[in-house]
Formats: C-alpha cells, structure tokens, sequence
C-alpha cells in the first residue's frame, strides 16, 4: 500500500493537511507458513496531539474544514464495514485513541493476495489515480514472501501541486513496515532493510519525503528457511 492508500483506508486524510509535520504510517504484517496472516494499519499523531487537539476545537484551518471527533469515528467505522465485506478478510477491528491521536485498523487475511484486492476497490471506489503499483504475494511451496513496489511519477507531480505550506507537512513524516514470520528469515532483497535478533522480522523504515521523492524503494522478497 502507498501513502494515500493508508489515508484512504484510515480515513483520516482530512486531518493530515492541518498537521504538523510530526506523523508515523505504520505497516504491520504477521504471515503463518500456510499462508494466512493479519494486517494491522497505524496512523500515529501523537508527537502532534497538542496541535491537533487545538485544531478540533475549530471550524476550519488554511481552508481546509476539520472534521469533529464523531465524524471521524463514523468514517472509520464505514471502513471496518467495508472490509468485512471484501473477500478473504476476516476478524476486522479498529481502534481510535482521540487523547494521542492514533488510529489502527486490523484484520485477518486468508491469503496476502486479498490486501492488493481491497487497495484496488478502495482507490476505485474513492477515484483516485494510484501514484504507485504494489502487491503482495506469498508462495508457501518456497516459503518466499514478496513486495513488489514500483514508483511512477504521478507521485511527485501531485505533491507539487500542493502549496509550500502544505509540503512542508511532510517534513519528518515517516513510514515504517514491519513484517513478521514464523520460520527464520534467511534472505532479504531490499538492503535498507534490517532483521530481527530472533530473525523472524524484518523491519523497513523512510521518511515519507523519500518516497514521494522516488529516493527510495520498500520493494522486498524475504525467503524463510524450510
């Protein structure tokens, strides 16, 4: 998933412009060897709760209208409807912390194939242009897991078209993946990517500049021991 995707399926993109450039996305994936797992989602405002607490109490800010508490709540909850409804997802569960501003979505997929799937519905549903072409898969004869990621520069061209106070946002914001496994990892594609003392995760971590920016790739195949 991108940048937008993540808001998107969090629903709290509305927030995002108002902020300051303080936030973490958050990508979690536990995958079984039969080839089933969980997806948590994270968007963490936290180092920005101050702001932002200040900001609900508003009507609008740089002509961006702040949506309240309950609203929010209710976008989340029509998200967690949607994905109960998609294929293969089972178990779906969010969270919503309005004291540090934190935001989780979670659930349970029978084949880390059904995440492209809801990426595609939702982009389509929202008409949205994808800035990125990204998909998952998992093969358990090999017990090789795959992320392919391939920039394009729809990305960029649609950050410069923000105003500069609007790309200074960005500024700081991360992206962080963690993917976890039952077997060992014996092998990583990517070399920005660091392994687990139990070697049983691999962590990817980049600001979110560098990936508007193309600077940098989160593509990744992860072979597990047999």
């Amino acid at each position: 998933m991108n940048l937008k995707q993540f808001y998107k399926l969090l629903l709290l993109i509305v927030l995002i412009p108002i902020l300051s450039s303080c936030f973490e996305v958050i990508e979690e994936i536990t995958m079984r060897n039969d080839g089933t797992g969980d997806v948590v989602l994270t968007i963490n405002l936290s180092q920005s709760k101050t702001k932002v607490a200040s900001v609900m109490l508003l009507d609008s800010v740089q002509g961006y209208k702040v949506p309240s508490k309950q609203k929010i709540q209710q976008e989340l909850n029509e998200a967690v409807a949607y994905l109960k409804k998609s294929p293969g997802i089972t178990n779906v569960k969010s969270t919503s912390d309005f004291n540090n501003y934190i935001a989780t979505i979670g659930f349970t997929f029978k084949d880390v194939s059904n995440i492209n799937n809801i990426t595609k519905n939702i982009l389509a549903q929202q008409k949205i242009k994808a800035t990125n072409t990204s998909s998952y898969s998992y093969n358990k004869a090999t017990k090789t897991f795959s992320r392919k990621y391939q920039a394009t520069n729809t990305t960029k061209t649609e950050f410069n078209k923000l105003k500069s106070k609007d790309k200074a946002v960005f500024n700081g914001a991360t992206y962080t993946s963690v993917y976890r496994f039952e077997s060992p990892v014996t092998s990583t594609t990517n070399p920005a990517s660091n392994l687990s003392k139990s070697k049983k995760a691999v962590m990817f971590k980049s600001s979110i500049m560098d990936l508007i920016n193309g600077k940098i790739n989160v593509s990744n195949q992860i072979q597990l021991s047999k």
